[in-house]
């Protein structure tokens, strides 16, 4: 599986690219102008694991609230680096508010609707000189649903005059993907280093987006950010994302990503990031966060009490990272099995680290545990659930701990 991208890119405490693990990033859904709510959120993504937060930079208000989100964050202890995501009005923003341009730890440029003809170029530049002078990182996020509608034009008349012209969502793609590079080469020519350019090219189609990375990766070297634009919501969305992003990955093409799910109304934002997280531990890319290994049920197992035991276990691992990544370091590598009957539950639990073998229907009411392969006890009576969990915090004091 080999990486594509040679250059990194720095951003902040977290570098992007080269021989760095795949960087995982969300974006808030709140009024950046509310700087308390915003930052509130950014510190919910960031505890959940998020490397990169990314704002919403719309009104000159929003941009003059981005300082104090950024203290905000300090004075919680975080340093999660926060992106300024910029559309139409980015110029006059970043000039008006130089305290937000100096706050942000990158940029987020949409080559497609930073302007219109000569309007479109001198925009674009004033962005890139700021972030050159500022030496911040840009990342150029093209994206089909807001397309340079000029350089589309362009192609589509190239197209129509061929003698084979090409189908019209191919042309979409080559135009997504120029408009991308194109911009790229502007601003290195503008005296942004090629180390601090990420480039980006969103589509909302799975086919879609696996060709167009496949195609952006061998024209360039920059560091890459994936992401299906407009995932949609629950299991569509996760299914979508993960489908399209586990093929890119699989090929080495990728140096960060978010999952951009439309969350239930009132829902938690940091879903996201949980999934950018699963899908990368379970390609065995990183590990954020001891996994479970629990079985899907069957006619073996009329009670659902694995069930209730596989989501407690998840949660209480989940919730125990914050303080175990700290005084545990390695224990994100910890397996768990919690199996509902004698068929599998065994030999699965044998595999993890520890393991528990629940009993299904008919089956004695006893629940063997097995620690690195071996039977290590049985447990039985009304607080299997309660004991087990102690055995996990107890293998975690015990095999992970510092040097």
């Amino acid at each position: 599986m080999p990486r594509k991208t040679t250059r990194a890119v720095n951003i902040g405490p977290v570098t992007v690219g080269g021989a760095s693990p795949i960087v995982v990033q969300s974006m808030t859904n709140t009024d950046t102008e509310d700087a308390i709510r915003t930052a509130a959120q950014v510190a919910d993504l960031a505890r959940a694991g998020s490397e990169i937060v990314r704002i919403t930079v719309n009104t000159e208000a929003a941009a003059n609230a981005v300082p104090e989100v950024r203290d905000r964050l300090a004075a919680m202890g975080l340093e999660v680096p926060l992106v300024g995501d910029f559309h139409f009005n980015g110029h006059k923003l970043l000039t008006a508010v130089p305290d937000c341009a100096e706050a942000l730890a990158k940029y987020r440029i949409n080559p497609g609707n930073v302007g219109r003809g000569a309007k479109r170029d001198e925009q674009f530049a004033q962005m890139i000189e700021i972030a050159a002078k500022l030496d911040k990182p840009v990342r150029i996020g093209a994206n089909w649903g807001s397309m340079d509608q000029e350089l589309l034009a362009l192609m589509l008349d190239d197209n129509a005059k061929s003698k084979h012209p090409k189908p019209l969502d191919q042309i979409n793609r080559e135009a997504v993907i120029k408009s991308a590079v194109d911009s790229a080469a502007r601003a290195v020519e503008l005296g942004l280093p090629a180390e601090n350019i990420i480039l980006s090219c969103k589509m909302s189609r799975v086919q879609d987006l696996i060709s167009v990375y496949q195609d952006l990766a061998s024209q360039v070297d920059y560091a890459l950010h994936l992401g299906l634009t407009e995932a949609g919501m629950g299991s569509k969305g996760i299914v979508a994302s993960t489908a399209a992003l586990a093929v890119l990955l699989q090929q080495g093409i990728g140096d960060t990503l978010r999952i951009s799910l439309t969350p239930e109304p009132n829902g938690d934002r940091t879903k996201e990031v949980i999934v950018a997280q699963e899908i990368l531990q379970t390609m065995g890319l990183r590990s954020f966060t001891p996994m479970v290994t629990a079985c899907p049920g069957c006619g073996r197992t009329s009670s659902t009490y694995f069930q209730v035991l596989a989501d407690r276990i998840q949660t209480y691992l989940r919730d125990s990272m914050p303080d175990w990544k700290a005084s545990h370091p390695g224990v994100e590598d910890m397996s768990v099995a919690v199996m509902g009957c004698v068929v599998n539950g065994p030999g699965e639990s044998k595999h993890a680290n520890i393991g528990i073998s629940l009993p299904g229907t008919g089956e004695r009411p006893i629940a063997p545990v097995y620690i690195d392969g071996e039977k290590a006890m049985t447990l039985k009576g009304d607080h299997i659930a309660e004991e087990f969990q102690d055995i996990v915090s107890q293998y975690v004091k015990t095999n992970y701990t510092h040097a």
